[in-house]
């Protein structure tokens, strides 16, 4: 019976999605009537229902479907599985099943976050309710708001050879960030997950790694084209309540790692400063919008720090086993150079807007570059062959086609705006060709 509904669930899914609930609603009465193989047969169930939700969110236009009866229907397919849960046994398929509805009940906060077409205050009955699955599971807003809570449950459930079964769950992050957001939005739903965002603002506000973390998973919902402006908003201010003091609280952290995560989140505030319609979050994000820049001049800062005092021990060794502090001299330099010069959506970045950016990679790919040749070290591995010809092919040259480009469209011109395109590209333009210098003398 379970395979027939989930069959035919996905027949009209295609078709017509205000068909889905019926057999929403049989499905989950049919789980809850599952004799053997709980945890195997509900597996396979649990795509198709969010496959169906999703094919309402971004498939349908508004007004086609009653979305509000869809996630109830969701929402009783999770109280089923709880149901089950609560029944079986044997420990290890209670822990399977714990962690599916998890991740089950993260895709369905972020479908339904992405769907609401009400006012906030509306949509809080609902996630109050989903909300109280999170500590069923074993989730919590610290957890969650990290990605320890995510990796936990997603290892336990998803296979290495399971790449289809990961895009059912494309949204868990985006889910988990937003579980904490519904709750710093509104106490009845942190409390309905057991959870108290004073206290989690706290532990982020004292601990420095920790809010690393949170600021790098916020990206994933800030740079979401999906979610409406008001919950980023939201967003933005839980972000500006946990700000705290930067000193470093733990000695053994390898802080650069948190590098290209904080640069992505501070690059999708970029995007809401630019293209967000209320002007009050505009002008209260303009100020991170030079901290692209800073964040590379900062590091690149720690790491000729870091060279100095260890030419000054006498010692140019690396040693993981005897250094006390934190390297800056690391394989993820060049992922953060990466994140600039070749932004994960593909192509090369905007110019001249990403001008002072661009600059700062440039200067910071330049400085290792120079540091390891002449040092005879490899730390990031820059002097790689292969990493050579892949900064060569996929970020230089085509950085230097589009600069090139744009200068020479604007060379008869002599307007005010022309000569400000030209002056911010002029400093790329002279570090870019010493890049391409340096990388081709150590590829001959």
């Amino acid at each position: 019976m379970l395979s027939v509904l989930c069959e035919a669930l996905d027949l009209q899914t295609t078709k017509a999605a205000t068909c889905a609930a019926p057999f929403l609603s049989g499905l989950s009465k049919v789980i809850r009537s599952i004799q053997r193989r709980h945890f195997e047969q509900i597996k396979v169930a649990v795509p198709v229902v969010l496959n169906a939700l999703k094919a309402v969110d971004f498939e349908t236009s508004e007004g086609d479907v009653n979305c509000d009866t869809l996630y109830a229907r969701a929402m009783d397919i999770a109280s089923s599985i709880q149901s089950v849960c609560v029944k079986l046994v044997d420990g290890k398929v209670q822990e399977k099943l714990h962690s599916l509805l998890g991740l089950y009940v993260l895709q369905i906060m972020a479908l339904f976050s992405v769907s609401m077409s009400h006012e906030v205050s509306s949509c809080l009955p609902f996630v109050s309710k989903l909300s109280s699955f999170l500590p069923f599971c074993g989730l919590s807003y610290a957890g969650l708001i990290t990605g320890f809570d995510i990796d936990k449950i997603s290892n336990n459930i998803i296979g290495e050879d399971e790449d289809d079964y990961t895009a059912c769950f494309s949204y868990i992050k985006h889910g988990a960030c937003l579980s904490v957001l519904w709750g710093f939005i509104s106490e009845e739903v942190a409390q309905a997950a057991d959870e108290k965002v004073n206290v989690l603002k706290d532990e982020l506000t004292s601990k420095q790694t920790e809010r690393w973390k949170a600021i790098g998973m916020f990206r994933h919902i800030l740079s979401f084209a999906a979610l409406s402006w008001k919950l980023k908003k939201h967003a933005i201010d839980f972000l500006l309540c946990i700000h705290g003091s930067e000193s470093f609280d733990d000695k053994q952290s390898d802080y650069i790692s948190y590098m290209p995560s904080l640069f992505a989140a501070l690059q999708a505030v970029q995007i809401i400063i630019m293209y967000a319609p209320d002007a009050t979050l505009r002008r209260n994000g303009f100020d991170l919008f030079k901290k692209v820049g800073l964040l590379l001049d900062l590091v690149k800062g720690e790491m000729h720090a870091e060279l100095c005092q260890k030419r000054a021990a006498g010692s140019l060794q690396v040693d993981t086993k005897a250094r006390s502090e934190p390297s800056f001299c690391t394989p993820s330099i060049l992922e953060l150079v990466e994140l600039v010069l070749r932004p994960p959506k593909g192509g090369p970045p905007v110019l001249p807007e990403q001008s002072d950016a661009v600059l700062s990679a440039l200067n910071l790919y330049r400085y290792v570059l120079i540091t390891e040749a002449t040092g005879n070290t490899n730390y990031t591995g820059v002097l790689l062959k292969s990493n050579l010809q892949k900064s060569y092919n996929e970020w230089l040259l085509p950085l230097r086609t589009l600069v090139t480009g744009i200068m020479s469209e604007n060379k008869t011109d002599y307007d005010e705006i022309t000569v400000d395109i030209e002056c911010a590209l002029n400093p790329v333009e002279l570090v870019l060709y010493r890049c391409i210098d340096l990388v081709e003398e150590k590829l001959r």
